[in-house]
């Protein structure tokens, strides 16, 4: 059932909501509204985008029960972190359907929660879109389907350094470096930390080997439910691959505790904007099968230019199937509603898809 309720873009300025909004303009040309905290920002994006989209000041920390600028919305997309889960239950009380792009398990995990609460209100709520989460729990259910008694999978990102990034990411990047969390491994909950235990995986389009460490990405934690794994890892690396190897360093000596420092923070950021070095290309390979001990059964992988355009691709995707069809209501990630390859396929040409099976 197609909505007649106007889309709402919270954060639709920012790097990859301005990917979103450009994208679901063309569909939705009278839907579009375009909201955060700094009204100024979204009226001077919105008069770019179109005169027909509706630039709206909204800052969800001090929303209330009372206010208005929900009114009228059929969808909101959130492009922006947040603490706590106050206005996504707003939009679920209203039956409004709702889509986030955080990376922060910790974070959808309170989402999670809401799960009776969106289904006795008629909303559907969407988790885990974009890159990664989003592509890397697509390509894990692929592997699902190919490796009938799959127990555990592998995820490695690389990333280009190349391509700039909102502030919001960068600061996650930085945090990433330093944190302290918990795996599922062989069924059994174990503590790791982020840029150790590096491990060795061959990548496609002649990028050959690269050392992936650990990164805290929400996928690893989703799916072990998802899609009833015991062991789900997550592994990140860099182009160039010396950036990865001085991570790892930094965290193994104790500098990376300078990365939580705002002021540290800050000054990076502004460097990073300055100066930007490596490809803007980025690789995400599952690696997936039965027995850690046996040899693997299935791998696959996509490839493609432009991470954070590709989250927006994905999250106007998803939007737009959202706003135009009907789903259950419930709180759901997006391997929980989609199938891989032809949600894959949808993204025109953004993606190379690419797979081995081992057991040919």
């Amino acid at each position: 059932m197609t909505s007649t309720g106007k889309i709402l873009i919270v954060g639709g300025y920012g790097a990859v909501g301005r990917v979103i909004s450009k994208a679901l303009i063309t569909l939705f040309p009278t839907q579009i509204i375009i909201a955060g905290r700094n009204i100024k920002k979204a009226a001077i994006f919105s008069s770019k985008l179109s005169p027909k989209v509706i630039p709206l000041e909204l800052d969800i920390t001090s929303f209330s029960k009372q206010d208005v600028q929900l009114d009228g919305i059929s969808l909101v997309i959130m492009c922006i972190d947040q603490t706590d889960t106050k206005f996504v239950s707003e939009c679920i009380n209203r039956g409004i359907n709702y889509i986030d792009i955080t990376a922060n398990y910790n974070f959808l995990s309170k989402i999670e929660s809401l799960n009776t609460e969106a289904q006795n209100h008629n909303s559907t709520v969407i988790l885990s879109v974009g890159l990664a989460p989003g592509i890397t729990n697509l390509l894990a259910k692929q592997c699902r389907s190919k490796v009938q008694d799959m127990r555990f999978a592998d995820i490695y990102i690389l990333l280009g350094l190349g391509e700039e990034h909102g502030e919001a990411a960068y600061r996650w990047a930085f945090n990433d470096l330093n944190d302290t969390y918990f795996i599922k491994e062989e069924g059994n909950r174990i503590k790791v930390r982020s840029f150790e235990d590096g491990k060795q995986t061959l990548f496609p389009n002649n990028l050959g080997k690269r050392t992936a460490y650990r990164s805290n990405f929400s996928d690893q934690h989703s799916i072990t439910k998802t899609l009833n794994l015991d062991s789900v890892s997550t592994r990140i690396c860099f182009d160039p691959a010396i950036m990865s190897n001085m991570y790892a360093l930094m965290r193994k000596t104790g500098f990376s505790k300078l990365l939580t420092f705002t002021i540290v923070q800050d000054f990076l950021i502004k460097l990073l904007k300055l100066f930007r070095f490596g490809s803007n290309q980025f690789v995400i390979k599952i690696e997936a099968g039965s027995n850690r001990k046996q040899t693997l059964l299935y791998e696959c992988s996509v490839n493609g230019t432009g991470q954070g355009k590709t989250t927006g691709l994905v999250a106007a995707k998803v939007a737009e199937k959202l706003y135009t069809s009907s789903f259950d209501s419930g709180v759901f990630h997006i391997e929980e509603l989609f199938e891989p390859l032809s949600f894959i396929k949808e993204l025109n040409d953004n993606l190379n898809y690419l797979e081995k099976d081992m057991k040919k």
